[in-house]
């Protein structure tokens, strides 16, 4: 029997439940599944280092299907990269509700930007206030691996369902938990997961941020290497690990999107 009381007074719902309605991705059709596990095995090994031009060309010219650009909003890299390497691609921007204004604010310049690429904005079933309604307030605080699951992965799961693949912002400089991500993988439904920043350091995103005049998140020169939920985000030490500020509060590193 499913427990649907939480914990801290109230007869709140169970945060392993999730609310009623869609929470995952459709099936890719099966020739598409069987091309994109072929060209993993042949071509992972050779795009491990390979350059983020060469990782972008390769998915426009290779990916059987429409691919679409995840952007945290952290920085502007992959959607200027993408502008010039995956013409019409769509942005997808996971609005949790729980976002600095800065972080809403650079969304809404790269849609002005990039004008050329739709910008879908994923936001979770329940609202923030039904959010607190439902399962109690804070639940970031009490399950934030709960919080994630129902305000970040089901939302990208569901908006996944028309692509073939994904463009990820991953870098392996980000920490311990991604320092050997691939460049190119399948992800839990069969669908390319591609990683062009991935051999990125720090220094050379903020680098390519300055001689592009890219649109800059301003916490990235306030401490915050590694930006997420305000409520889930501090800023960090130098020569700290970047995302030693995401769940500080709690023994958790990823959200659930790359795990």
């Amino acid at each position: 029997m499913i427990n649907l009381l939480n914990q801290p007074g109230g007869n709140f719902r169970d945060p392993d439940v999730s609310p009623e309605g869609p929470k995952e991705t459709a099936p890719l059709p099966d020739d598409v599944a069987q091309q994109n596990a072929a060209l993993v095995e042949t071509w992972a090994p050779k795009l491990y280092r390979a350059s983020a031009a060469d990782i972008l060309d390769w998915a426009h010219q290779y990916a059987p299907g429409d691919l679409v650009v995840t952007l945290s909003m952290e920085n502007t890299v992959l959607a200027e990269l993408a502008d010039r390497h995956l013409p019409g691609a769509d942005f997808l921007f996971l609005d949790t509700e729980y976002h600095f204004p800065e972080t809403l604010e650079v969304a809404d310049k790269v849609e002005a930007r990039y004008s050329s690429h739709s910008l879908v904005r994923a936001k979770a079933q329940l609202t923030r206030a039904q959010q607190d309604e439902t399962y109690g307030p804070n639940l970031y605080l009490r399950a934030p691996s709960a919080c994630c699951r129902m305000r970040k992965v089901e939302p990208l799961a569901v908006h996944m369902s028309p692509y073939a693949g994904w463009i990820t912002g991953l870098r392996r400089a980000d920490g311990p938990t991604r320092a050997e991500a691939p460049a190119l993988s399948l992800d839990n439904t069969g669908r390319l997961k591609i990683s062009p920043l991935v051999t990125w350091s720090l220094e050379e995103t903020e680098a390519f941020e300055r001689d592009n005049d890219l649109i800059i998140h301003p916490l990235t020169r306030q401490g915050y290497p590694s930006i997420g939920c305000a409520t889930c985000t501090l800023p960090v030490a130098e020569g700290e690990d970047p995302r030693a500020g995401r769940w500080a509060f709690a023994s958790k590193t990823e959200c659930g999107l790359h795990e």
